[in-house]
C-alpha cells in the first residue's frame, strides 16, 4: 500500500472538519491504552481515527504549569522539540494499541525518529494538533508520519517508528 504523506493543506482540510469539543478519547481513555503517566502524558485527547487510511488526529494542550516551563528558556518558555517527538510517538502507540495491530497487552516502544524538522515554536497556552498517517502499520513495526500544527501553522514534523518490546504486565513484573 502506497501512502501519501499529507501536505499542510490536506492536514488543515482534515482538521477543519473535526469537532475538537467532542473527542473520541479523552485523557482517561488514553490512559486505558497508553501506559504513560504524570509528566509524560503528552496527549490531551484523540479526535479522529480512520483505520482504513491509517490516520489519527490528537492534540496536546500545552500548559504553563508543566515541568519543563521553568527551565526551558526562562522568560520565554518553549515546548521542547524532544517532547513534541514524544507526543508523536504516543499518538502512534495509541493507534497501534487501540486498533489492535499487534497482540493485546504489548508495550510499544520508540524504535526510531527520522526526518524531524522544527519550524515554529510551541508555547504554553497553545494547542499542538498532531496529524498522524501510518506509512507502515504491522504488528512487528509501525511507522507514522506525524505533522504538528498550531492553528494553521506547521510547528514540526517527523517520522516515528515503534515496535513491541514485550507484554507490559510481564515487563512490569506483575
Amino acid at each position: 500500500m502506497t501512502v501519501d504523506i499529507p501536505t499542510l493543506e490536506s492536514a488543515l482540510e482534515l482538521i477543519r472538519g473535526l469537532d475538537f469539543g467532542h473527542p473520541i478519547a479523552d485523557i482517561e481513555a488514553i490512559r486505558a491504552v497508553n501506559p504513560h503517566r504524570y509528566e509524560f502524558e503528552m496527549l490531551t485527547a484523540i479526535v479522529y481515527v480512520d483505520r482504513q487510511r491509517h490516520q489519527i488526529v490528537g492534540y496536546k494542550d500545552v500548559r504553563a504549569d508543566e515541568f519543563w516551563v521553568r527551565g526551558h528558556m526562562p522568560g520565554y518558555p518553549l515546548f521542547p522539540g524532544v517532547l513534541m517527538c514524544e507526543a508523536a510517538a504516543q499518538l502512534a502507540a495509541y493507534y497501534y494499541t487501540s486498533q489492535k495491530i499487534g497482540e493485546a497487552g504489548m508495550l510499544v516502544a520508540l524504535g526510531a525518529l527520522d526526518e524531524a524538522r522544527f519550524v515554529r515554536p510551541v508555547r504554553p497556552g497553545e494547542r499542538l494538533v498532531l496529524v498522524g498517517t501510518g506509512l507502515k502499520v504491522h504488528r512487528r513495526l509501525t511507522r507514522f508520519h506525524v505533522l504538528g500544527l498550531v492553528g494553521e501553522e506547521r510547528a514540526f514534523e517527523t517520522q516515528v517508528s515503534g515496535m513491541p518490546i514485550g507484554p507490559l504486565a510481564q515487563l512490569q513484573g506483575t
